[in-house]
């Protein structure tokens, strides 16, 4: 028996850092905003007449085994399982603990800030279910998930918006409410097309370790430091406003809002930037002054996306492409059923 799951990464938009409890519901109108993208995480699970687990990750081109006697609870909360520990808790959370080879791909680089390890754990949650031929709720795996990679992570609360792509595809707005987020599907061909056109991503190719900034912010937000507080507060209302753009068609404006919801992230969070994104982003402004950068994640590394005229495509990439940077093509996904 076989069973293959696939599930987008996501580009964030605007309203990045919004997605933590209780910020979410402390700030007014907050709205996150992605689109689930061509660039996949993939899970195959197929059966094994070996006593325990065997893991195959393309991405660190490395096979583990480990045996049924490793998943115990002082085993799972230490070191021993290694850099397969998010994946091991899956399996034991789930219950599959044996007899199993999984193969694992991220769909996107390490640390590229486009929510890949979240992306590859929901995945993998429906894989184990569907292997199981046990019912998948979608939700009940986004908080399952999101609550065992806080706890990998140890670096405070984990944001909720890097699961959703994964399991619901499209174009999302993300609304919190107590004890649940409502997903609002905005999909559409001419909101695709506009953002595909007018968004390139690029891969800088420094990692980035997330959870961190977000802890940093996070505790700066509760110790109640003024410039954090106005910074996620005029995030939040760009980030609805953009949703407001789109809720009226007015796509052009979504794309100067999420050039504008980067420019606000850089002041507010120094560092954001590495010196060879903004190094790229200087020769490109020379050129057009128009041409908007937001960091996707954390930042700090990792990918960035440029937004621009439709026009102004190939001069964006030739740029990127002389600073030795990649350019991850990729197209928006149409919503799962």
């Amino acid at each position: 028996m076989s069973v293959t799951c696939k599930g987008s990464v996501r580009v964030d938009l605007l309203g990045g850092t919004l997605d933590l409890n209780p910020i979410n519901l402390i700030l007014d109108n907050v709205v996150t905003l992605n689109v689930a993208t061509s660039l996949k995480a993939e899970v195959t699970i197929e059966e094994s007449h070996k006593e325990g687990i065997e893991i195959e990750s393309k991405d660190y081109q490395s096979t583990h085994y480990f045996s049924k006697k490793d998943f115990t609870p002082e085993k799972l909360s230490g070191d021993h399982f290694g850099p397969m520990a998010f994946v091991c808790q899956i399996l034991d959370h789930l219950e599959l603990r044996s007899k199993v080879k999984v193969f694992l791909k991220s769909g996107s680089p390490a640390g590229a800030g486009l929510g890949g390890s979240s992306a590859m754990g929901v995945t993998l949650y429906r894989a184990i279910k569907n292997y199981k031929l046990e019912d998948f709720d979608p939700l009940q795996a986004i908080r399952e998930v999101n609550s065992i990679e806080a706890r990998i992570l140890d670096s405070g609360p984990a944001g909720y918006q890097d699961y959703y792509p994964a399991m619901f595809g499209g174009i999302l707005a993300l609304h919190p409410a107590p004890g649940s987020v409502q997903v609002d599907q905005l999909y559409n061909i001419e909101l695709k097309a506009e953002l595909e056109e007018r968004l390139t991503l690029v891969f800088s190719g420094q990692t980035r370790l997330s959870g961190i900034n977000n802890w940093e912010v996070y505790k700066m937000f509760f110790d109640k430091v003024p410039s954090t507080r106005e910074g996620l507060k005029e995030i939040a209302k760009l980030s609805f406003k953009a949703y407001e753009a789109i809720m009226a068609s007015s796509y052009s404006e979504l794309v100067d809002l999420i050039a504008q919801e980067g420019a606000i992230r850089r002041e507010l969070f120094p560092g954001i930037l590495s010196s060879s994104m903004a190094e790229v982003h200087s020769q490109l402004i020379a050129h057009s002054p128009s041409i908007g950068i937001k960091v996707c994640g954390a930042g700090g590394g990792g990918c960035f996306l440029l937004t621009h005229k439709k026009e102004e495509k190939a001069l964006v990439q030739e740029v990127v492409q002389k600073a030795g940077m990649g350019i991850l093509d990729f197209q928006i996904e149409e919503p799962l059923s």
